[in-house]
């Protein structure tokens, strides 16, 4: 059963000018995972922006946003052998999906040069 979707688009210009400043925003925002994989990339701001958009994507589809949670560094986007998108999910963001049985989550990611796009689906 679908408990909720989630959809976020974002212009990557705003994230690349964020993950540029020397504030921190880089780090809090996203694990040290994130951070080496959208480094490793040729469109580095595409990819962080991807990420960013999953983030509040995944804060859409549960209905409470950051209510769950003080942090996205806790909801981390990952890919698995294939490159297929999905979330691991640390501190209260874990202990809530165990709560509420929220058994698969499904991430889907797009970007272009201008704008990043993702969609989340939680599924008991």
């Amino acid at each position: 059963m679908i408990l909720g979707v989630g959809i976020d688009i974002i212009e990557v210009s705003r994230v690349a000018e964020k993950v540029g400043r020397e504030n921190g925003f880089r780090e809090n925002v996203f694990s040290s995972k994130e951070i080496a994989y959208c480094e490793s990339q040729t469109d580095k701001a595409q990819h962080y922006a991807a990420r960013f958009a999953c983030k509040e994507a995944f804060l859409k589809a549960t209905g409470m946003g950051l209510l769950l949670g003080t942090t996205l560094k806790d909801i981390e986007v990952v890919s698995d052998h294939q490159g297929k998108p999905g979330v691991t999910l640390y501190a209260t963001f874990k202990e809530e999906a165990q709560k509420n049985s929220w058994n698969k989550i499904h991430v889907s990611l797009t970007h272009v040069q201008a704008m990043a796009c993702a969609v989340v689906i939680i599924e008991q």
